[in-house]
C-alpha cells in the first residue's frame, strides 16, 4: 500500500514539474520578445510653419441705414382720390405718389384768377384816367395794391393745390402703402416710406483708443449673417466729433455700395476696419495647438538619426509657445518657434515628446483665414 502511493506522488510531482517547466519557457519566450519588440511610428498630420503678413484690422459690430430715408407725409388734410404707387415700387425724384380732392381749391382758384383779371384790368384803366388827369395818383396806388394781393391770393390756391399731390423727395425704393383710396388724411399723417439702397450707410462705433487710427476714406468690410458669403466693400465717411462720456466710444458712418441691394435698412452686420500696415506673424493651425492650464505647447518634429539601422527618423519635440492673435483658423505665435520649423497639426492630445511619426496629410484638416462653415 504504501509503495503503491508512493510511486503516486513521484507521478503527480513530475506531472507538476512538466507543466511549470512548459510554463517557464513561455514566459523566457514572451520576455525576450517583448523586450526586442519596437512599436511602429505613429502617423500624424504635419505642416511647415512660414512667416506670412496679416492685415491691422479693427473688428466692430453695426447697423446699416439708407444714405436718404423718410416717411412721405401728408401735408395738408384732404380725402384722397388717386393712388398713384405700389408697395415696393421704384420711384423717381418728384413722381407724383398720392392726389387728394382738390375740388373746392380749383372752384377758388377760378374766382381768384377772375378777380385777379379784374384788378389788372381796372389799373389800366386807372393809369388811362391819369394820363387825362382824371383821376389822381392815389387811385392808381390802389389799383396796383388791388391786383398784387390777386396775383398773391391765386398763388396761395395754386400752392395749395400742388400740396394735395404728395409726390417724392428723391429718388428710392418705396416700402408698404399705410393709405387707402377715399380715405381722409389729416397732416402729417403718414402715406408710405421712401429709401435710396445704393450706396447705404453702415453706423459703427470703436473705442476711443482707436481714434487716432482712423482716416475719412479708410476701407471697411461689411459681413451679415444674411448672406455669409458676400463681402461688402466701402470707405469711412463721417467720424463724429464727439465720444460718447458713457460708453466711450465714437460713432463713425461708413458707405458702401449696394448694387444688388442686399443690405437693408436696420440690418444688423459685423464690420472690419482695415487699417494701412501689415503685421509679421508666425500663423499655426489651431488644432497644432495643445492647451494646458501650465502653458500652451505644440509639437516639433525633429531628424533624428537611428544608431542602431542607421536611418533618418521622425520624433517629436513638445515646444511651449506664447500665442498671439487669433485669425480663422490660424493663431500667431510670438514665442517659441521659428519660421521653416514641421510641427504636428492634428490629434496632439494624444502625443508625447520622443514619439517617432510618419507624416500622412492625406487627412489633414483644412485651415483658412476667412472660414465658411456649413450648418450642421
Amino acid at each position: 500500500m504504501l509503495k503503491k502511493l508512493f510511486f503516486a506522488l513521484v507521478a503527480v510531482s513530475i506531472l507538476i514539474g512538466s507543466i511549470v517547466y512548459i510554463k517557464l519557457d513561455q514566459f523566457t519566450a514572451m520576455g525576450e520578445a517583448a523586450a526586442n519588440m519596437v512599436m511602429p511610428p505613429t502617423v500624424v498630420t504635419a505642416q511647415t510653419i512660414n512667416a506670412a503678413e496679416w492685415e491691422e484690422l479693427i473688428p466692430a459690430t453695426g447697423t446699416v441705414s439708407a444714405l436718404q430715408g423718410v416717411t412721405v407725409s401728408a401735408e395738408v388734410g384732404g380725402r384722397i382720390t388717386r393712388i398713384l404707387f405700389e408697395s415696393s415700387g421704384d420711384v423717381t425724384k418728384g413722381q407724383a405718389l398720392v392726389q387728394l380732392d382738390t375740388a373746392s381749391e380749383q372752384s377758388q382758384l377760378a374766382s381768384a384768377i377772375a378777380a385777379e383779371e379784374l384788378a389788372r384790368s381796372e389799373l389800366l384803366r386807372q393809369k388811362k384816367l391819369r394820363e387825362k388827369k382824371l383821376t389822381s395818383d392815389e387811385a392808381v396806388d390802389r389799383a396796383e395794391a388791388q391786383l398784387k394781393d390777386s396775383v398773391a391770393q391765386v398763388g396761395v390756391i395754386k400752392a395749395l393745390i400742388e400740396k394735395k399731390t404728395m409726390r417724392a423727395p428723391f429718388s428710392g425704393r418705396l416700402g408698404f402703402r399705410q393709405v387707402d383710396l377715399g380715405q381722409i388724411l389729416s397732416v402729417g399723417d403718414p402715406i408710405v416710406t421712401l429709401q435710396s439702397l445704393d450706396p447705404m450707410f453702415v453706423d459703427f462705433s470703436v473705442p476711443q483708443q482707436k481714434l487716432s487710427l482712423l482716416q475719412k476714406d479708410m476701407d471697411v468690410r461689411i459681413r451679415s449673417d444674411a448672406h455669409p458669403q458676400t463681402i461688402f466693400h466701402g470707405k469711412i465717411a463721417h467720424v463724429d466729433l464727439e465720444v460718447d462720456p458713457v460708453t466711450r466710444n465714437v460713432q463713425i458712418q461708413a458707405l458702401v455700395d449696394n448694387a444688388d441691394e442686399k443690405l437693408r435698412v436696420g440690418m444688423f452686420v459685423n464690420v472690419e476696419l482695415v487699417l494701412p500696415d501689415k503685421r509679421n506673424v508666425l500663423p499655426v493651425p489651431a488644432t497644432a495647438i495643445l492647451y494646458a492650464s501650465f502653458g500652451n505647447s505644440v509639437f516639433v518634429i525633429d531628424e533624428q538619426k537611428n544608431e542602431e539601422s542607421d536611418e533618418v527618423e521622425l520624433v517629436l519635440r513638445q515646444q511651449f509657445v506664447t500665442l498671439g492673435a487669433t485669425r480663422g483658423d490660424f493663431v500667431d505665435i510670438t514665442k517659441g518657434l521659428n519660421a521653416g520649423e514641421t510641427i504636428v497639426t492634428s490629434g496632439v492630445f494624444k502625443l508625447g515628446t520622443g514619439t517617432k511619426v510618419v507624416i500622412d496629410n492625406t487627412l489633414s484638416p483644412n485651415s483658412s483665414l476667412d472660414p465658411n462653415p456649413r450648418d450642421s
